[in-house]
């Protein structure tokens, strides 16, 4: 076995300090640059990315610096690498059956009739990636050796790394049976055909130069997928016996992060590989095995997930406890890879220097891993004096102004500001209030967020625009998009929220306990980037939020607007939040805010309110034991934020990118009035599980995905909506895009919404004459 090194990473943002690498893309897509300029960019990063790593104190030659790259996502890099790709794609392939990066891009974004991969949520993060598409007809080859060139790449500028890849049974695990595949098939049955291109890339990739690699297997600690915990860890046993016995290979250090291994931990142990990576984060420290005496164990005592500076100390005191075990090394790392956190706290220069003393993004959190690499090797009064500095600031933390706010805490809550009227009081009321029609259109909130509404919002920030010269430009703004909602036809209006950033910070900046940053740039999928707030104390809200720019956009039709918030779960998930009390604490902190904005709206004339919730599913914890008391929390601080709302007063919540189905049965106890969902990437598989359950409230499962340049014909979203009436008894369906157009450009987003309307006339039209 080659030397593991003594501390390493398992992943870095590989979409750079200033989001370089999406700027490069989207050119690229736009046709403003070349492949060549693309590929020149792309090298740059990752050359700048190990010289970073290495001056942080990571390993040119000793595989410490993982080769981690992508220029989409991780899910799709292996995908491509094996061929596993959907028939309607395979004409894309190049003369020599490889795939080449156009026909990546077009795999993850789709184009003309060909719908792209479906994209869904990784595990318990914000991160987005795409699903495989596999059935009995893919065929398994090894269709890319872009990992291999990179890994070359590496060698030839002095590196040597560790290229990460993810692993055969979460790549399986994560699929979705293609549309060629019969009823029931289970793509964890290609397993025994796909492990042989593993070991073909591993190969290659020794060949190359690397002396270890990395296979990401997450799938193994988890309990929410289809394949039970037992059916995970027979075929991790079955593909590593064949990996790990191959004999042209590099070591392997499988990782298995974002919970406990647990059982699977002794079926790693006994397989034929040299390393495992365990999470001490979210799981604890293991039970003793039997074998470990020739294993690395690769400890994740540094948070990956999260940006808060940490206990050092306990962090150490986990790698001890770990050396325990009997391995035959131990060696410090992250709990995940940290592309969900930002590059570098030096980077933000208007944070509070403070609480910036109490952050760790990305380059500080190698910094510790190398002071704990090196306390494993030369004992821990070597690193005593950061140890110190560490547990300072912790204390430093606890006893801040506005880390517990007296005032916050001592408003009490009853039981009776949890639930609002019965549901059937509330549709009555509603119906006679709004006097909608049937499938009612409407959209989820933003509209485009032009390169006028971006630089005007520069020129504000760097007091370049006046506030009044900046407020008139939203007011017109808000007036374009009324407009051409009424033109199109649709029934309940929103004002497109030129006002907004991003739909997290700009409740953040307005809500005492959060600070928001600079270039805190974390990718949520493709070339999409957002810049989490940090939630660091007690949140209250000093004054409302939404209701001036609602109350104006109300103004100008005499249709219903919405006023659009987010909720306290999706607040909190796409947050940096505090770590030193429970999450379902903090939810019900902005809940009250929100409660008390809901009142303000309602006071002003609105009757229409969204209370938007997308990460609901995102949270849910991987073990099965765990989610009973996460679903509680997080349904309560919707339904406290909701609870004051007149019977008359519509609540619509959102929800996109996640499987329902595991939690359909919280969505229906958040008992919003509406409900609309991701479903037209998925081609409406959902409504199967609304109908199951027997959903009783609006649902709006969306016939329009906004993730994607395609602007779908009339034909295809007449025929999702078909289904869904099929499902679902059309008094409940509404009719809306799956996620908001902030990304989209208008040409496409006009066009689109057009076309909603139309498909929907005639839909209308035949339940019109069915009735």
């Amino acid at each position: 076995m080659t030397a593991f090194p003594q501390g390493t990473i398992l992943g870095y943002p590989r979409i750079g300090r200033r989001r370089e690498l999406k700027k490069a893309v989207e050119a690229f897509w736009a046709g403003r640059s070349d492949l060549v300029a693309l590929e020149q960019t792309a090298a740059e990063l990752r050359a700048g990315t190990r010289e970073r790593l290495a001056a942080l104190g990571l390993g040119r030659d000793d595989s410490a610096i993982p080769e981690s790259f992508s220029f989409y996502d991780q899910v799709l890099d292996a995908a491509v690498a094996v061929g596993a790709i959907p028939s309607r794609f395979e004409n894309l392939r190049d003369a020599d059956g490889s795939i080449g990066l156009p026909a990546y891009f077009t795999i993850a974004r789709g184009e003309g009739e060909r719908a792209p991969l479906e994209m869904t949520k990784w595990f318990d993060s914000n991160y987005h990636y795409l699903v495989p598409e596999i059935g009995p007809e893919t065929a398994f080859s090894l269709s890319s050796d872009r990992l291999v060139r990179e890994v070359e790449e590496a060698v030839a500028a002095g590196f040597r790394t560790r290229p990460v890849v993810v692993g055969p049974v979460t790549l399986l695990a994560l699929a979705k049976a293609s549309d060629d595949a019969p009823e029931g098939f289970d793509p964890l049955s290609r397993l025994d055909d796909l492990v042989p291109v593993y070991v073909d890339l591993l190969a290659r990739l020794r060949a190359a130069g690397a002396e270890w690699v990395q296979l990401d297997e997450p799938a193994l600690v988890s309990e929410s997928l289809p394949a039970s915990v037992e059916q995970l860890a027979d075929a991790a046993a079955s593909a590593l016996a064949i990996i790990g016995g191959a004999s042209e290979r590099p070591s392997i250090l499988v990782a298995a992060p974002y919970a406990s291994l647990e059982a699977t931990f002794s079926v790693l142990v006994a397989a034929p590989i040299e390393a495992i990576a365990v999470d001490l984060i979210r799981g604890g420290v293991p039970v003793a095995a039997a074998g470990l005496a020739d294993k690395v164990l690769v400890g994740g005592v540094v948070d990956g997930h999260n940006i808060w500076r940490g206990d050092l100390a306990a962090a150490f005191g986990k790698l001890e406890a770990l050396r325990q075990l009997g391995a035959a090394q131990v060696a410090a790392s992250t709990s995940t890879s940290l592309l969900h956190v930002p590059h570098d706290v030096t980077d933000e220069t208007k944070l509070d220097t403070r609480l910036s003393s109490w952050l760790a993004f990305a380059d500080q959190k190698i910094e510790q891993v190398v002071t704990l690499a090196r306390g494993l090797s030369e004992g821990r009064a070597a690193i005593q004096s950061e140890l110190d500095e560490a547990s300072a600031a912790l204390a430093d933390r606890e006893n801040a102004p506005g880390v517990r706010d007296g005032s916050v805490r001592a408003r009490e809550l009853a039981d009776s500001d949890f639930s609002r009227v019965s549901y059937a009081e509330r549709e009555i009321a509603q119906q006679e209030a709004l006097g909608l029609p049937a499938l009612p259109l409407t959209t989820i909130g933003s509209f485009p967020q032009t390169g006028d509404i971006r630089r005007a919002r520069a020129q504000f920030i760097r007091g370049e625009l006046a506030e009044a010269e900046y407020e008139a430009f939203l007011r017109r703004e808000i007036d374009t998009v009324v407009e051409l909602q009424e033109d199109l036809g649709l029934d309940v209006l929103v004002h497109g929220e030129p006002e907004r950033n991003d739909m997290v910070q700009y409740f953040a900046e307005n809500l005492d306990g959060f600070a928001v940053t600079e270039n805190g740039w974390v990718q949520s999928y493709g070339s999409r980037a957002t810049r989490p707030s940090i939630l660091w104390g007690d949140v209250s809200r000093p004054a409302p939020i939404t209701v001036g720019w609602s109350t104006y956009a109300q103004s100008k039709t005499a249709k219903h607007m919405k006023g659009m918030l987010t909720g306290p779960v999706t607040i909190l998930a796409w947050s940096f939040v505090r770590d030193d009390q429970p999450l379902g604490e903090t939810a019900n902190q902005v809940a009250v805010a929100l409660r008390d904005e809901i009142t303000d709206l309602e006071a002003a004339g609105i009757a229409v309110i969204q209370v938007d919730e997308p990460a609901l599913r995102e949270l849910l914890p991987l073990k099965s034991a765990d989610q009973p008391a996460y679903l509680k929390w997080s349904v309560d601080s919707f339904r406290l934020a909701t609870g004051g709302a007149a019977a008359a007063t519509q609540v619509h919540t959102h929800l996109c990118y996640s499987e329902f189905g595991v939690v359909i049965d919280a969505i229906r106890a958040l008992d919003a009035d509406v409900t609309s969902i991701e479903a037209a990437r998925s081609r409406m598989e959902v409504v199967t599980d609304i109908a199951e359950v027997g959903f009783d409230h609006g649902i709006g499962p969306g016939v329009y995905d906004i993730h994607s340049p395609r602007v779908p014909a009339v034909e295809e979203i007449e025929s999702l909506l078909r289904r869904a009436v099929d499902d679902i008894p059309t008094r409940q369906l509404w009719v809306n895009p799956d996620c908001g157009l902030k990304t989209r450009g208008y040409d496409e987003t006009t066009e689109s919404l057009r076309n909603i309307v139309e498909a929907t006339r005639r839909v209308r039209e035949d339940i019109n004459v069915a009735v």
